[in-house]
């Protein structure tokens, strides 16, 4: 039986999650910015068509955005990461196997479903939408790549109605004659610049090279693409996101930090997250790497930035732990007389929880048998009642160094407090 992959793309995902709970902003403008506020990094249809740039500063397109009504959200990433996961828990249940790439993207291995792939691609697209308010794309190949091209081709044209199965179009050559070469899935600026002065310009013209001459040019990644591209699978297929091998928390102030306990606040703020994610994937760390920055932007202003790997006796998820050796190396790199504008924790050495190495010189309490209990308790309650339910006191109260957002929507599914409130006429 001939495989049959899709790719199913959030469309917009962060302009459409800030609509899912604003049904007036339907068919307005809407535009998503950075951290602190900085650039746009998220447009809807509608902006894109008044010509907003991906990466603009805010500063400099505030004037038009508010002359065109355009609406402006905060980076918002609780609501985006929640409704994220909701649309994952849907594709789950109605796919055979499903392989989350991204935050807003899935393949699905649509082999045999009933009814044939583009209908039943229909179907959950419909189901998506009317469970949690996301529009998707469904872009449908007998390889991983093809699923790409047919849904960047379902997204550029309205008479696919979101769904478009390349495996069933009467002319599928036409498709890959209208991707351009910097758009296949696979092919990076580099060689898609070497490839136009060849005068290789489309996904097509690519898929008819000698496999040889790539394989000698662009290594088995570029051979794996054109066999993909000639119907061939070679990219694996996997039922589930794949273990990250570092985990890096990291933000940039809301305003220049210069007090030594405000970092170690942040520091300890940011290692919590990142031990958050380590416990999530059920996985310990035997290192954690603390940096620091000033802004290099800022000309004539005395410049700073450090790191340091502090290595732990023991692999561990244990936040309190991970706290006191973040604390202890941000003490270190910290110099009084400097403006910050960034820190941030990294974790490296990552082992799986129950495969970890320890320690027989280790005294307690480097491994205590509650510390896993006691860390999913903690989740436990964050994961119902809200993040920062439970906290820990090193990461501060008023935290007045967090990130500027300034337009930020509430957290409808997230956070009790800001629940969206229904009143009946």
């Amino acid at each position: 039986m001939t495989r049959q992959y899709a790719l199913i793309d959030c469309n917009n995902f962060y302009a459409s999650c800030e609509r899912a709970f604003r049904p007036e902003l339907v068919g307005r403008p809407v535009v998503v910015l950075s951290n602190n506020d900085g650039c746009v990094i998220a447009r809807s249809a509608e902006a894109k068509e008044l010509g907003i740039e991906m990466g603009t500063p805010y500063f400099k397109c505030r004037a038009m955005l508010e002359r065109r009504g355009v609406a402006v959200f905060s980076s918002n990433y609780a609501l985006y990461g929640d409704l994220s996961a909701r649309v994952m828990q849907v594709l789950t249940r109605f796919c055979p196997s499903v392989e989350v790439y991204s935050i807003d993207e899935a393949f699905c291995d649509l082999t045999g479903v009933p009814g044939g792939a583009e209908a039943y691609s229909r179907r959950l697209r419909a189901t998506v939408l009317a469970w949690t308010g996301i529009p998707v794309s469904v872009g449908i190949g007998r390889t991983k790549t093809l699923a790409k091209l047919a849904n960047r081709f379902a997204k550029k044209q309205p008479r696919s109605r979101g769904v478009f199965d390349l495996a069933a179009s009467p002319d599928p050559d036409r498709v890959l004659r209208w991707t351009d070469i910097g758009d296949v899935w696979g092919i990076g600026p580099k060689h898609a610049k070497r490839l136009r002065a060849m005068g290789v310009a489309n996904a097509l013209q690519f898929r008819e090279l000698d496999r040889d001459w790539v394989q000698k040019k662009m290594t088995v990644t570029g051979l794996h693409t054109l066999l993909e591209l000639r119907g061939l699978p070679c990219i694996g297929f996997s039922a589930g996101p794949q273990d990250k091998k570092t985990i890096v928390s990291s933000r940039s102030f809301g305003h220049p930090v210069t007090l030594r306990e405000d970092m170690l606040e942040a520091v300890s703020q940011y290692t919590t997250r990142a031990a958050e994610k380590l416990r999530r994937q059920r996985s310990v760390t035997s290192s954690i790497m603390v940096f620091l920055q000033t802004n290099s932007f800022r000309l004539g202003q005395p410049q700073y930035s450090n790191a340091l790997s502090v290595p732990l006796v023991v692999a561990t998820a244990h936040t309190p732990t991970l706290i006191r050796a973040a604390r202890a190396g941000m003490e270190r790199i910290f110099r009084d007389g400097y403006q910050y504008k960034k820190c941030g924790v990294m974790l490296a050495g990552l082992e799986p929880e129950q495969g970890r190495w320890l320690n027989l010189l280790a005294l307690p309490p480097a491994h205590r048998p509650s510390d896993g209990p006691l860390m999913r308790t903690v989740d436990a309650l964050n994961n119902r009642w809200g993040r920062d339910t439970v906290s820990f006191a090193a990461s501060g109260i008023k935290r007045g160094w967090r990130m500027k957002r300034e337009m930020r929507s509430p957290r409808y599914t997230t956070v009790w407090d800001e629940l969206l409130t229904v009143q009946a006429r």
